[in-house]
């Protein structure tokens, strides 16, 4: 499981600092190919950003399947649950359980819808505006991020049910800083004992 863990997290991760890069070059891009600069301007002119935009929609499509299984695993989704909170804990234990499978069956059956998308268009020659990628790639983030997160959905049911407790995301808490403020204090301990 630790390894789908960082996976996810590395897929989301590297798309997004690679859309970010890409923005920016053809942002720099477009600002510096306008500037009147003799020889500069005119090689800047020659190159094609335009299939910037369209790969970084594609990679924030991803982004938005694969991050939406992430939240699922993490409990940073957010929820309405200000009347399953107030049930005694027999229903709501109930609720939940129903809630999660109800998640779990729906991004099966998106899933299952997508995949069956991606292998029709997958025999067609459709491909991208700009990037000219076939789009059964492109729409291959919908089977695999819902499959992802109907597991994650299960997984999620499967931890509530041994554990009674749900993956709760604390909004304060920045990951690998306790490991830093703990070196600190013990630098700090150790000068006052030397001093």
């Amino acid at each position: 499981m630790k390894f789908l863990d960082y996976l996810e997290e590395w897929v989301i991760a590297t798309l997004m600092g690679v859309a970010t890069l890409i923005i920016f070059v053809a942002v720099v891009h477009r600002y510096t190919s306008g500037l009147p600069i003799p020889g500069v301007q005119d090689y800047l002119i020659k190159l094609n950003t335009s299939w910037a935009q369209e790969i970084t929609i594609y990679m924030f499509v991803w982004m938005a399947k694969f991050g939406a299984a992430y939240g699922v695993r993490t409990g940073i989704h957010v929820g309405v649950d200000v009347l399953i909170n107030r049930l005694n804990t027999p229903w709501r234990n109930k609720f939940i359980v129903f809630g999660l499978l109800a998640g779990a069956t729906f991004t099966a059956i998106v899933g299952t819808l997508g995949a069956r998308f991606v292998w029709e268009i997958g025999h067609t020659d459709q491909v991208s505006a700009d990037l000219e990628m076939p789009m059964w790639i492109v729409y291959l983030a919908v089977p695999l991020g819902s499959y992802l997160m109907s597991f994650r959905f299960l997984q999620v049911t499967w931890q509530f049910l041994k554990t009674g407790t749900l993956p709760k995301h604390d909004h304060s808490h920045v990951e690998g800083l306790d490991d830093e403020l703990s070196k600190d204090a013990d630098k700090l301990t150790h000068k006052g004992a030397a001093a």
